[in-house]
């Protein structure tokens, strides 16, 4: 397994709708973590590479409804 961790920026604040994406993200194969940054601004995805690319994570928050946009380079 090779976990990697994503940022993405979040375009508006997360509402109690988002956090019910939130938690139907976890029960996505491959995805093991996604956390609100203390800052309230930002979503924290780690994630088993072996099993989804960059694109996919990206593809199963928007499947959600997440309000995310990538944020670039990752530090």
């Amino acid at each position: 397994m090779t976990r990697v961790q994503l940022e993405y920026d979040l375009i508006r604040p997360l509402t109690d709708h988002d956090a019910a994406g939130v938690a139907d993200v976890h029960s996505w194969y491959g995805i093991q973590r996604v956390q609100l940054a203390p800052s309230l601004d930002r979503l924290l995805v780690e994630y088993d590479a072996s099993r989804l690319s960059e694109k996919d994570v990206e593809a199963v928050l928007q499947r959600f409804g997440l309000p995310i946009q990538r944020k670039w380079p990752v530090p």
